[in-house]
């Protein structure tokens, strides 16, 4: 990183504090970034102050200010108070000096205050916890709470009188007997009960949670360090920031040596991998939900880091921590000193139905890394690259369906997908498709267009005026540098209306499907498509990557023949450019408006090609999605296809042969 974008970078980080001054950069100790552990704790501290303002008068709710989610305010209050709670535990862990010092005993009169008149109509009682639905919400709140307890117990729970102690219990305790979401919140039971036991308070209840949690987490174990979020194939950031998260400081604090060690070596496997979906610019990969989380994407680095289970340097593992921390500092994440409801800043096409004005504060689990005292190797080593950032890197993940590819160039990352799509074996394989998940490609610097504008990364047929929707992912083989898979194309139709966020099931086309292969070279992608059984003559279109800006004035575009590009000027950041290129099939090549935007920018444009369906056809195009100029990249690669066998000549890498017939058979 230069000296420029350095200074710029640092910059920006310093211009988000809003309660307290920014502590000075050591550029010494961070040659990248600048941040220390000091400027890690003030901004921490600097969360907490500006968050307490809103807190109720006797201290169990923070009430922020924001639209009341749909659990309503009494919920909202407590995700406030446990979520920040959890990052003044991390606070409080590390070194319990600070400018928020104060604020913790006032979490500590919050939790008496909670618990006093639990499930009481009024202004700080906390809700009962209930089952997954209407009252389930309270469950995930427990185990922020209980974790934070548990890391602070001589400062927290010991200065509790014994009948506050008795009633803080009977409250956690509810979280053990309703059900779950059948995913990652079977490790909040667990995360509770963890703690009920650390306290001297545990029985058979906590011994089944703490082993059901458990045993569905192997159960859920895919390979390569990699779970689903659940039984299916649901791969995203809940797996950093909550499969690896609890479980690893649960066994961490319960001194479980043989559990450490197995659930350990997986978090180093993991990390070998999540750390490479970072971009240079310190961008989380843009897939699955609630990225309005934003710095939880670094949970599991910050976990590794402090366990020692990492792949990384102690230098690395800051660098890839203060990385992001300054990247989201530097955006609109924070308005008046509270996070906004969106990803860089505002984005309400980026929320989930649950997401109330609270939510974003998991962003809380990021800052993990406070917990290790200054004197820890993480804040006394200097800051260094990882050497993954030096080198184009193209990485399967054959167990999971997805591939990595980073190009060093521009330190962008894009992730193809072709295993994730977060349904659950006994669902139908039929409805709308879900943005974040169903796509074939994912970046870090481009969002996926709004449900209801044309899709960015996806192939569809029409039957009876009706496009079709990728849900259910069949993963395939996968090979150094391609990866396959294949779906049922369905036919949703949207009721009552063209942008309503349900739809009924349209056409069925029994026996129908697509076979898909996503094959990479440097900043280049080719992606093959061939249709089985779909009715000849069906239209078909293609689309790649969608560049989002502020206004069609900050966009530029060219298209020739089978060719088309666009590219963003805006002046806040680097250009970024998408093309796309129809190599074998494809009819024309257009241009469509997203005026929805996404996450990076409130209008977007992409590349899009069009056909036919022809038997026996095997589509080819060849995509490239960077911030160097397109003439540097290079040309696109030559695509040969003999029956079902596909040969792809790239300009600088050795061939790649794909057989469908063999892939698919």
């Amino acid at each position: 990183m230069d000296h420029d974008a350095r200074a710029l970078g640092f910059r920006g980080f310093a211009r988000s504090f809003f309660a307290l001054p920014c502590p000075d950069p050591e550029w010494r100790l961070s040659p990248s970034t600048g941040l220390t552990r000091r400027h890690w704790a003030a901004y921490a501290d600097d969360l907490l102050l500006a968050a307490d303002r809103y807190r109720s008068p006797a201290g169990a709710r923070l009430n922020l200010p924001g639209a009341t989610s749909a659990w309503g305010m009494t919920s909202d209050g407590l995700e406030g108070f446990a979520r920040t709670f959890l990052l003044a535990a991390f606070r409080r862990r590390g070194n319990p000096e600070g400018e928020a010092s104060e604020l913790y005993s006032r979490y500590i009169d919050g939790l008496v205050a909670g618990t006093r008149t639990i499930g009481k109509d009024d202004g700080e009682s906390w809700p009962i916890i209930g089952r997954i639905g209407r009252h389930g919400q309270p469950m995930v709140e427990s185990a922020s709470i209980a974790l934070g307890l548990h890391l602070t117990k001589s400062d927290s729970w010991d200065q509790l009188a014994a009948a506050e102690q008795d009633r803080l219990e009977d409250w956690l305790r509810e979280a053990l007997r309703h059900e779950p979401s059948s995913n990652n919140w079977y490790l909040f039971p667990t995360t509770v009960a963890g703690f009920l036991e650390s306290v001297g308070r545990g029985d058979d209840e906590t011994a089944w949670a703490i082993e059901r949690g458990i045993s569905l987490l192997d159960q859920w174990y895919r390979g390569d360090g990699w779970y689903s979020d659940g039984d299916g194939e649901a791969y995203d950031h809940y797996v950093g920031w909550a499969l690896h998260f609890y479980p690893m400081i649960h066994a961490q604090l319960r001194g479980d040596s043989e559990l450490l060690e197995r659930l350990g070596d997986r978090l180093t496997e993991f990390i070998r991998s999540f750390a490479l979906t970072f971009d240079r610019n310190g961008a989380p990969l843009h897939m699955g939900r609630s990225l309005t989380y934003r710095t939880a994407a670094l949970a599991s680095i910050a976990v590794g880091a402090a366990s020692g289970h990492t792949p990384l340097s102690a230098g690395g593992s800051r660098y890839l921590l203060s990385n992001t921390l300054t990247y989201f500092a530097g955006k609109p994440s924070r308005s008046d000193g509270i996070f906004t409801l969106g990803f860089e800043g505002p984005h309400a096409a980026s929320l989930q139905w649950y997401t109330g004005p609270a939510g974003p504060y998991w962003a809380s689990k990021g800052f993990y890394a406070l917990t290790l005292p200054e004197t820890h190797p993480v804040w006394t080593s200097q800051e260094a690259v990882p050497a993954f950032e030096q080198t184009d890197v193209i990485l399967p993940l054959a167990s999971i369906g997805l591939l990595i590819q980073r190009t060093a160039a521009d330190g962008l990352v894009r992730v193809h997908n072709h295993g994730s799509d977060h349904l659950k074996p006994h669902e139908a394989d039929a409805g709308g498709p879900d943005p974040l998940y169903a796509r074939f490609s994912y970046s870090t610097r481009t969002g996926p267009t709004e449900l209801h504008n044309p899709p960015d990364n996806w192939i569809q047929v029409e039957f009876e005026n009706t496009w079709s929707v990728r849900r259910r992912i069949h993963r395939g083989a996968s090979g150094d540098n391609w990866v396959s898979s294949w779906h049922a194309p369905r036919f949703p139709t949207n009721a009552p209306y063209d942008a309503s966020p349900y739809s009924d099931a349209g056409p069925v086309l029994p026996s129908v499907r697509i076979e898909s292969v996503t094959a990479t070279s440097g900043a280049l992608e080719v992606h093959l498509h061939r249709l089985v059984n779909v009715p000849p003559g069906s239209p078909l279109r293609l689309t790649s990557w969608s560049i989002a800006a502020e206004s069609p004035a900050e966009i530029s575009s060219e298209a020739r023949a089978l060719q088309v590009s666009v590219t963003s000027l805006r002046p806040d950041r680097a250009p970024l450019s998408s093309l796309l290129a129809g190599l074998q099939g494809w009819d024309s090549a257009e241009l469509v408006s997203a005026p929805a935007g996404t996450a990076f920018g409130r209008w977007a444009v992409l590349p899009r090609l069009t056909g036919t369906a022809r038997a026996g056809q095997i589509y080819a195009s060849a995509a490239t999605l960077t911030s160097e100029p397109l003439q540097v990249v290079g040309p696109s690669p030559t695509v040969h296809a003999t029956g079902a066998r596909v040969s792809i000549d790239w300009p600088d890498a050795p061939t790649t042969e794909i057989d469908f017939d063999q892939l698919f058979t």
